[in-house]
């Protein structure tokens, strides 16, 4: 559960600060000694209410005042004090530093956190947390700082779990200036920005459109994102490409013939005036991953002129400096930047849900490393979802068509993020009391969210699911495969048994069989202020031990550098080495531990990513990253790593690395098929996806998208197993390494 509630706490955090904007506060009250009738000028609260949160005035660093949390309940959620900065800076780095003092935290951790939105940077220091008794101590958070596009700068400090946490004598620094003299950033407005005409809507109405508007319309939106990635106007932000699409749009649903749409349009583009012929980047031919998919600008039968102008646009000289494009320094995963999200819009119009399928589907197009992996025609999506988008008829609709588009490029990063209210109620806003799995393909109670609600209720562990509502499991997932992003079947079902039993209803039927008996209850679903869902326990245990005298067993999830020393003690009396990949890590490890395993440096991976001369076009980049170092004393027995459907993203990268030491084994299932940094995508009605961002490929240029880490011997937990209480993949592990 620990993986599932950092997710959760993440989101949830997330979503407090951005359900709407922050205030921006026009003093400093970091030392809190501004108070006014026993509040603390600025500041401000979210999380759970069970929690109390007060100005305090008996304990305190300095001054007379600090800010307390506590929580002597069983309610293991999280409260948090925020304060939102003034305005946005330039600089690169921002340091939050303040005093905690705590009291007998034991269930979670407290901490400061800071997070520049929108989703450029955030620490909550879940990692190094503050648990049990202490005096106050000076703590730090460090974050990059991206000041072109950060919106607002949120701050404070929280408690997660049973305890109590004080507060006091806050400071903010910038490139090591105190925040008083850092310079207040001045974004420079370019026309793209002045540009506010359809700032209330796209003035495009519902319609129902015909057959030649529909072909219009997907036409409309091949050119439009061309247009958007490849001119060099659009590029400097002389255009705002939004409202370009709704000043174009009416003509060509206006249009009678192709001939009268490729007039429009001709007449449009050259509005955006003359382009520079440029030289086209070249590469060796095993240096390139993926090619522009641009075929259709001479075959869709445009007129000459049209086709010879989006020709030169094409091959027109480009620099790398975009207004809506960029890539993360390092990573260089996309960064998908000035995309409005139009978050006040809870049902954009006719017009904005076209902009939200072409925004979308165009940064597939050219941006998205994986898009090879698709294995249906990307631009037949686009033709099949314009009609869908037209007709979403409410805010539930589009979101859930939106959602639909987006599992179409099958990625398990891309879903929609950020606790959006509209889809969390369509799944449910009550929640049963049971963690579900599919096992063998079905829905198995393995786990209490709250076990004190779960003794209320008749299920129990082993419990396999066989009806809903009186309706078939095996329809259910059929009905939800098209709504659930991810990268293969098996992740598809993982996301799936977290929503099964949810609702609106407080009463859920289910059918269920246990032993050899079918049975029929109703259970009680809850909200989360009424279930413990959360569960922050993190163990205080080392992330290893030992399993019989000479085998020792690494919890991957729990693992943290500073540990490696010792457990590099520890291998020197081990035959065999078992890593439990199964979960998400809490650390990043993977070369301190690597150093343990290999007898020299290895290549592990390679990287592709875009680029802005050539839109679509994927390329290998840089040599790719090693681990490991000469080492002689490097361990000498088996390695075995644990892998199933929760190996993800991070997870499955360190599996890469992990497996090329020698006598590494790969045991398990498959994993998530998702990795590589994520880049956030923004679309109308406030909805946040994200998408990985670079490919991420065996040094052979072997896939990892989708397939996942491939295990070497394949073993899967079977229900009869679970029911007996047994760890299949772990007791095949131990099998694996007694059999020599």
């Amino acid at each position: 559960m620990k993986h599932f509630f950092s997710l959760l706490f993440t989101c949830c955090l997330t979503l407090a600060i951005n359900a709407q904007a922050q205030p921006k506060n026009t003093i400093l009250n970091l030392d809190i000694e501004m108070v006014v009738d026993g509040k603390a000028v600025g500041w401000t609260l979210f999380g759970n209410e069970k929690f109390t949160a007060v100005v305090d005035s008996t304990i305190v660093h300095g001054g007379k005042y600090s800010l307390s949390i506590s929580n002597d309940s069983d309610v293991a959620n999280f409260r948090a004090w925020n304060f939102t900065l003034p305005a946005n800076y330039e600089g690169n780095r921002i340091k939050l530093s303040g005093y905690l003092k705590t009291e007998n935290v034991t269930t979670g951790f407290a901490g400061l956190w800071m997070r520049i939105d929108p989703s450029i940077g955030f620490d909550n220091m879940k990692n190094k947390g503050i648990k049990g008794t202490n005096d106050w101590q000076k703590f730090e958070i460090i974050l990059q700082m991206n000041p072109q596009e950060t919106t607002q700068i949120v701050l404070g400090g929280l408690l997660v779990g049973k305890g109590k946490i004080w507060i006091d004598d806050l400071e903010v620094h910038i490139d090591r200036k105190e925040l008083k003299n850092a310079k207040i950033f001045e974004k420079e407005k370019l026309p793209a920005d002045l540009d506010t005409e359809f700032a209330q809507g796209s003035t495009i109405a519902d319609f129902t459109p015909n057959a030649i508007q529909l072909e219009n319309l997907k036409t409309l939106g091949l050119i439009w994102g061309f247009l958007k990635y490849h001119h060099p106007a659009i590029a400097k932000g002389d255009y705002n490409w939004d409202f370009e699409l709704f000043r174009i749009t009416p003509k060509i649903l206006a249009a009678k013939t192709a001939t009268e749409r490729d007039l429009a349009l001709l007449e449009w583009i050259k509005k955006l005036g003359e382009v520079k012929e440029g030289k086209p980047e070249t590469f060796k031919p095993e240096e390139v991953k993926i090619k522009p998919d641009l075929d259709w600008l001479t075959q869709s039968g445009f007129s000459a002129e049209l086709q010879n102008q989006l020709l030169k646009i094409k091959n027109a000289d480009r620099n790398n400096k975009h207004y809506y494009i960029d890539f993360h320094a390092g990573v260089k995963n996309p960064n998908f930047q000035n995309e409005n999200a139009y978050a006040d819009m809870v049902h954009p119009d006719a017009g904005y849900r076209l902009l939200s399928l072409y925004r979308y589907w165009n940064m597939i197009q050219y941006y998205f490393p994986y898009k090879n992996l698709i294995e249906e025609d990307w631009k037949g999506v686009l033709q099949e979802f314009i009609p869908k988008a037209i007709a979403a008829k409410d805010k539930t609709e589009y979101t859930l068509t939106m959602l639909e588009l987006i599992a179409r490029i099958h990625d398990t990063h891309a879903n929609i993020w950020g606790g959006n209210k509209t889809l969390s109620d369509f799944w449910g806003k009550n929640y049963p009391a049971y963690e579900v799995k599919f096992i063998e393909e079905q829905a198995v109670v393995i786990d209490y969210y709250d076990e004190i609600l779960a003794k209320e209720n008749p299920l129990q562990k082993g419990d396999v699911i066989l009806k809903v509502n009186d309706k078939e499991v095996t329809q259910i997932v059929k009905d939800l495969l098209k709504r659930t992003p991810a990268s293969n079947y098996p992740t598809q079902l993982r996301d799936i048994g977290s929503k099964l039993l949810r609702s609106n209803d407080s009463l859920v039927t289910v059918t269920y069989q246990r032993n050899n008996e079918i049975l029929t209850h109703t259970i009680k679903t809850y909200p989360t202020n009424k279930i413990n869902f959360y569960n922050p326990d993190e163990s205080t245990e080392p992330s290893y031990k030992w399993l019989d005298q000479d085998i020792l067993y690494i919890h991957h999830g729990d693992l943290k550098k500073k540990e490696l020393a010792d457990i590099g003690k520890q291998m020197q009396k081990a035959k065999a080495v078992i890593i439990d990949d199964r979960n998400y890590p809490s650390d990043f490890p993977i070369f301190e531990l690597s150093k343990l395993l290999l007898p020299q440096r290895n290549l592990f991976v390679k990287f592709s990513n875009s680029s802005l001369k050539t839109p679509g076009l994927f390329t290998y980049f840089g040599e790719g990253t090693y681990v490991g170092s000469n080492n002689s004393d490097y361990f000498k027995g088996k390695v075995i790593i644990l892998v199933d459907e929760t190996t993800q993203s991070s997870a499955e990268y360190h599996a890469m690395a992990y497996r090329t030491a020698p006598n590494a084994t790969v045991m398990g299932s498959t994993t998530a098929g998702a990795d590589g940094n994520v880049s956030t995508i923004k679309l109308p009605g406030g909805i946040m996806t994200m998408i990985s961002g670079i490919g991420v490929y065996y040094p052979d240029g072997k896939e990892t998208q989708r397939i996942g880490i491939v295990p070497d011997i394949v073993v899967k937990p079977t229900i009869e197993g679970f029911t007996k209480g047994k760890d299949e993949v772990l007791e095949k592990a131990l099998e694996f390494i007694r059999k020599d």
